[in-house]
């Protein structure tokens, strides 16, 4: 920033050069009083000159250095730390190595409609192709929200992501697969001996998924009543364990137990408080290690993928297996009470 001195009749002002508009293209003056003593003046354009204010800093700030050192700080006291971790990959996988160059302020919805259209043909990072539109827009939604808090904040005086043509949200074409009776009996089979067996019987019976149960305590269960509440969740972020609490009624509601269920998680009660040594606490995790410790969800998927494997029945995503197990109850009743019985004559 230059600094120099302009006298209008028996008065001096220190201007100050602060480079040109990125909006406009035109060329930015400010103008400062310095009385009626020349030197006086010249003294304060040097020192105004020499001083950098925010206004300065932020005319070259990148869409980069916007998003992961201004913004993504900022959001980690809001968003949960599995929200913030999803936030960071997208931005630092999709976003800035694209666009991150970009000025904050020289940003156009031309440049975010190049990136989504890269992103359906060329995303993938193995190079086998491109996301699908539910990722691209995911990736519009996080731009956007950005945006408008760099415009709340006084860095862009308008949203371009309002004006970019995002992907529209489509509905799944995939066909739902799931195992049939038989096929889960097989799974059952196969995953009786392993320790966690108890944990794969809750999944069949109640269709909780993997991150509610590896999250359940045991003040959450009621075994008299036969009913357990699921009111949070584990989950992995850059592979540290956090407790997630649930964002919606469907996330956070109570399951009844069926008789036979609530037998299995007794005895697994049991076997836990042997295996530990000790009495457990009602903020103890159901389902743990021997020592305690929470289970990594990755690793309980890596068993469960063995125990499929083994078995003579379809490979299925461990949330697909969690996913055809939600029912009305009305529906579900009929199917739980053969499951136990196949269960209880293996």
């Amino acid at each position: 920033m230059k600094g120099y001195v302009v006298q209008k009749g028996a008065r001096f002002y220190a201007v100050i050069y602060e480079g040109v508009d990125p909006l406009t293209g035109r060329e930015r003056r400010r103008w400062h009083p310095a009385g009626a003593d020349r030197a006086a003046a010249e003294q304060l354009a040097i020192v105004l000159a020499d001083r950098a204010c925010p206004s300065d800093r932020q005319t070259g700030l990148t869409l980069a250095t916007f998003l992961l050192r201004q913004w993504l700080p900022a959001k980690r006291v809001s968003l949960r730390p599995s929200t913030w971790d999803s936030y960071r990959r997208v931005i630092e996988l999709h976003i800035v190595p694209r666009i991150g160059t970009v000025p904050l302020r020289r940003l156009r919805a031309q440049h975010l409609e190049a990136l989504y259209a890269d992103l359906l043909t060329n995303g993938r990072r193995d190079g086998t192709g491109g996301l699908d539109g539910k990722t691209v827009l995911e990736v519009h939604v996080i731009v956007h929200k950005a945006l408008a808090d760099a415009r709340r904040k006084g860095l862009v005086v308008h949203n371009v992501a309002e004006d970019a043509e995002a992907p529209k949200r489509r509905r799944p074409t995939n066909q739902l697969r799931a195992w049939n009776l038989q096929q889960r009996q097989g799974f059952l089979t196969s995953a009786r001996p392993h320790r966690l067996f108890p944990a794969f019987w809750l999944a069949v019976t109640t269709g909780m998924r993997r991150s509610e149960l590896l999250g359940l305590r045991w003040e959450d269960i009621d075994l008299d009543t036969g009913r357990l509440a699921i009111s949070r969740a584990l989950v992995s972020v850059a592979y540290e364990l956090h407790d997630s609490p649930g964002k919606t009624r469907n996330s956070r509601r109570p399951v009844d137990l069926d008789p036979v269920t609530a037998e299995v998680l007794r005895a697994w009660r049991t076997h836990r408080a042997t295996e530990s040594g000790r009495s457990l606490r009602d903020d103890d995790h159901v389902f743990a290690t021997p020592a305690g410790e929470p289970i990594h969800p990755d690793s309980f998927s890596q068993t469960f993928n063995r125990i499929v494997a083994h078995a003579a029945i379809p490979r299925l995503r461990l949330h697909d297996y969690a996913d055809v197990s939600v029912m009305p109850t009305s529906g579900r009743r009929p199917l739980i009470d053969r499951v136990v019985a196949l269960a209880r004559s293996a």
